[in-house]
């Protein structure tokens, strides 16, 4: 059973760095880290801003084509009162699974729409520029000369950390 899932079992009472860790013992760890340390952001996070709390997205990520450190927060009643809205395009560009895939492929070097049409799966030429034209129109891609598609650094953190939340 997920910690989630025993979060909306228990309530949230229960849910602390050592009921977490006996709720979901075999939850992923950040890379290198011992098992003791396992909420090592959590707890330093829950530091930094006690109840009724905050979220962070983080990462630090090297690719061929360069690297990106990125780190932001909020304090959640900030984020649950704020208008949801604004962010249903952006997430509804990330709701194709060949817009998911066309970011992917940008990430592995494929930075062209026909590199890109070039790959099964990806549709036609026109279809990719479709495709491309939503992800740039919301952000998740910026088109740079000769036709290059990026990931800018700015979202390159906060798109990985979607899909790993989205993945559970």
């Amino acid at each position: 059973m997920s910690l989630l899932e025993r979060r909306a079992q228990t309530g949230p009472a229960e849910v602390g760095p050592e009921a977490a860790r006996s709720a979901n013992a075999d939850a992923e760890q950040a890379p290198g880290a011992a098992a003791a340390d396992a909420f090592w952001a959590l707890e330093g996070l829950r530091a930094r801003e006690p109840a009724p709390g905050a979220v962070m997205i983080v990462g630090d990520v090297t690719l061929p084509d360069g690297a990106a450190a990125w780190q932001e927060g909020a304090l959640a009643q900030d984020l649950i009162d704020d208008e949801w809205d604004r962010a249903a395009d952006a997430l509804a560009a990330l709701g194709h699974p060949v817009r998911l895939r066309v970011l992917r492929e940008v990430l592995r070097g494929h930075s062209t729409a026909r590199q890109l049409a070039e790959l099964d799966g990806l549709g036609t030429t026109g279809q990719v520029y479709h495709h491309l034209r939503q992800l740039t129109a919301t952000g998740w891609l910026r088109a740079r000369p000769g036709g290059r598609h990026e990931v800018p650094a700015e979202r390159l953190v906060p798109l990985l950390t979607t899909v790993l939340g989205a993945r559970r």
